[in-house]
Order: C-alpha cells, then sequence, then structure tokens
C-alpha cells in the first residue's frame, strides 16, 4: 500500500439489515433523519439509501431488509464521533446485522445532486482493497432502454474474480441508481471496468444514448471494514 491524498475526504458507510417486523421503521427514518443528519458536526455530504441486488435497477430488485447511509467527512474525530450519534443508535436498535466500511477517495469524476462529494483527489497507487461508487440520475425517456441493458453487466459482474461485495444503492426506488463494490485490488477493478465486454458495450451507448442527466463514478482506497451484511463477515469477504 502507498499513500492518500490527505486532502481526500473520510468517508464511511454504513449499513444495516433488518428483520421484517422493522421495515416500516426503517422507511420512515429514510424520511426522518434528513433533518438530525443535516445538524451533525463534522458531516460535509450524506445520503440516505435503499438497497437492492443491482441486477436490473428496477423496482423488483429492492431489497427492504438492507439499508445504508453514506457519508463524507471533514475530519475522523466527527466520523468517531457519529458512531455514537441518535441516528445510528436508533439503527443499531431496530437491526439484527451491521457493517461499517471506513474510506478515502482515490478517484472521482462526475457529481452527485449537482455536488462534488468525494472531491478532486489526487490519483495515487493503492495496494489494498478498493470500493467502487456509481450514480445515475437516469433520464425518464431512457428508462426502458437502461434496463433492458443492466442484466448482462451485472452477471458479468457477479462473475468477476476480486469482487469482494456488491450491491444496488438508490435514493428512490427507480430514476436515481447507483452501485456500491468492493474489489481485492484495483487491478481486478480495472480488469471488470476497461476489460469486460457487457460493461464496454454499455460504456459505448452510454456515449451514444445519453441515458444520464446526471453521473457520478469514484473509486476508494478502502481502510477499514467491519460487521456482516447478508450474513457474511464483510471484513473477511
Amino acid at each position: 500500500m502507498t499513500d492518500i491524498d490527505p486532502a481526500a475526504p473520510l468517508v464511511t458507510l454504513h449499513i444495516w439489515g433488518v428483520p421484517t417486523a422493522a421495515i416500516a421503521a426503517a422507511v420512515t427514518a429514510m424520511a426522518r433523519d434528513r433533518a438530525p443528519l443535516r445538524k451533525t458536526p463534522g458531516l460535509e455530504f450524506a445520503k440516505l439509501l435503499g438497497t437492492g441486488s443491482g441486477r436490473t435497477f428496477t423496482v423488483r430488485d429492492s431489497d427492504p431488509h438492507h439499508w445504508a447511509i453514506l457519508c463524507c467527512w471533514s475530519n475522523a474525530e466527527a466520523a468517531a464521533n457519529f458512531n455514537d450519534s441518535d441516528v445510528v443508535r436508533r439503527w443499531d436498535s431496530r437491526s439484527d446485522e451491521r457493517a461499517r466500511i471506513t474510506m478515502r477517495p482515490l478517484t472521482s469524476r462526475g457529481s452527485w445532486s449537482g455536488k462534488t462529494p468525494f472531491g478532486t483527489p489526487t490519483p495515487r497507487r493503492w495496494d489494498g482493497a478498493v470500493a467502487a461508487i456509481t450514480r445515475a440520475r437516469i433520464k425518464t425517456r431512457h428508462w426502458p432502454t437502461f434496463w433492458r441493458a443492466v442484466p448482462p453487466v451485472s452477471a458479468d459482474l457477479r462473475q468477476r474474480e476480486g469482487l469482494q461485495v456488491a450491491m444496488g444503492i438508490g435514493e428512490a426506488p427507480v430514476g436515481l441508481q447507483g452501485t456500491f463494490s468492493i474489489w481485492r485490488d484495483s487491478n481486478a477493478l480495472r480488469d471488470f471496468a476497461h476489460r469486460g465486454q457487457a460493461h464496454q458495450r454499455v460504456m459505448e451507448r452510454t456515449t451514444q444514448v445519453g441515458w444520464y442527466a446526471e453521473e457520478l463514478f469514484a473509486r476508494l482506497a478502502v481502510l477499514s471494514a467491519d460487521g456482516d451484511y447478508r450474513r457474511n463477515p464483510i471484513a473477511t469477504l
């Protein structure tokens, strides 16, 4: 491993698994927790996220048992204090599964809700595990063609050597779509992104069709990962 751009923000992803009896409370929290998040010291950007399989990016992908909060922090102390916040405590109390991933951006391009949450980090070498975050706001008229293009890419993704975690993420059931994945190293992620034929075809179609009104792609160094996701220890996936 090598150094990371010290100006890059600290990024955390909290993931919670909830039993069926707590799904209604989780849905309510997606709206209720926005206000307290805005008041959290040191929090520069946050998104409350639903999750899914990411296989088709349609409503049938949705996983009502898993929810997440993505945060960008001004400093490590603020990120650590968030673990003792009322927001996290409430989520912990209703959950039977928890995971937390801490990261620093390595590269980032594009925007999310008109912002650049991961900054413009200076590219540096990183030999450890990496995470990839994609997010797109799909133009309504292009939803059908986009949905038809996704399944081959998803199938290829899950067969790739070096993939450790993969999920769909979104601020809404449709239209605001993204993915989060963790890879053994940058080479494994690069092999999928630049050598996978299905992914390459979608990239070409993206240029031709113009599916997105807004898009973002970020690669992040995974500093730590703990807890469980889908009954598997996330640190050992």
